[in-house]
């Protein structure tokens, strides 16, 4: 048996698991330093070494989200077969997000609407929503859309309107509607 324990998770580490968990569950302003502080248990300095300030924490937690969906997406999209399955794929996936236990909406729009115009979150949302928009370009250009740009923005619409459907009206089912509506959108898109 070993007597090895595992490496204690860096003070970064920690206090990004930290933000993330109560950042997302109560909000970026509601929550203050020392709470994150707290449950990280680390110094105050680490925070200010390590981050600098709270707006660099805020933008490296939502960067954090934005790696862990971007990942997700590529990795679960690369399992459809086809494009036009791909495209809607997008859709199944944020369904799943949906069903998650402590599903609180969507991060970036949460942090945003808390937010000042200019600040560490709309900066790190307007990345995260321009990535949105070239996957969604990119994969209606692959399902053979005559005009991808214009159909991803139209995907973008339903795929935002999902998200707070699936938040304020609790309903789990908006990411299936979203994707009904997404094949009729792609099909006239597509259709000789």
């Amino acid at each position: 048996m070993s007597t090895a324990t595992p490496a204690r998770a860096s003070a970064r580490d920690r206090l990004l698991a930290a933000a993330d968990e109560l950042f997302y569950e109560e909000g970026i302003h509601t929550v203050g330093i020392d709470r994150v502080i707290e449950k990280a248990g680390v110094a105050k300095a680490s925070l200010y070494s390590t981050f600098g300030s709270k707006d660099e924490l805020i933008r490296a937690y939502l960067n954090g989200r934005h790696q862990r969906r971007s990942e997700r997406l590529t990795r679960r999209l690369a399992a459809y077969g086809n494009p036009r399955d791909r495209l809607l794929g997008v859709f199944d996936i944020q369904g799943d997000l949906f069903a998650e236990p402590g599903f609180h909406g969507c991060a970036f729009v949460n942090a945003t609407a808390e937010s000042a115009p200019g600040s560490a979150a709309e900066q790190a949302t307007l990345e995260y929503r321009g990535w949105m928009r070239n996957l969604f370009t990119d994969l209606a250009r692959d399902a053979g859309a005559p005009d991808p740009a214009a159909l991803a923005t139209q995907l973008m619409l339903l795929y935002d309107g999902a998200n707070i459907a699936a938040r304020i009206d609790r309903n789990p089912a908006a990411a299936a509607d979203a994707r009904a509506v997404a094949a009729t959108l792609l099909d006239a898109a597509t259709a000789p």
